[in-house]
């Protein structure tokens, strides 16, 4: 399957963005209300400037405590940001997200944000073709 397809099954609703600048409180807000992982960092809603994380922010809670929540999304996202393109198979983009450890990757058209797909989305995807190509076989072997 092809994160093309990964994203046509996805709901409706668009890439939630929040712009450099933005305080780490108001984006631990905003994935607290929108029950989300990850925010991109972008100006323009099209260009990635990083992406932080849930993860990112519980990280730098427990080192500094509650004092990060003023700190500005830009000192503690990710800016080397890994993205993937619209005709890639889930299985490299599984495994792009297992190596390098991160849930959450936009999906790239040239420069232009598209999408963004999380590790449970890839997962999902993954699991209906493996599921598809059990029946296909179980299928064969019973003559049907």
């Amino acid at each position: 399957m092809q994160v093309q397809h990964i994203l046509k099954s996805k709901p409706e609703g668009g890439i939630i963005t929040i712009a450099p600048g933005t305080t780490v409180a108001d984006a631990a807000a905003i994935l607290s209300q929108k029950r989300i992982g990850s925010l991109v960092v972008s100006a323009d809603g099209e260009t990635v400037t990083g992406i932080i994380s849930e993860r990112d922010i519980v990280r730098e809670l427990g080192r500094r405590g509650p004092a990060c929540m003023s700190d500005k999304v830009d000192d503690l996202m990710t800016k080397e940001v890994i993205g993937c393109r619209m005709d890639q198979d889930a299985q490299s983009v599984l495994q792009q997200m297992s190596d390098g450890r991160f849930r959450h990757m936009p999906v790239m058209d040239g420069d232009k944000m598209v999408g963004l797909i999380s590790i449970g989305d890839v997962v999902k995807a993954r699991l209906s073709e493996l599921t598809m190509e059990k029946d296909a076989l179980q299928d064969m072997i019973m003559g049907r």
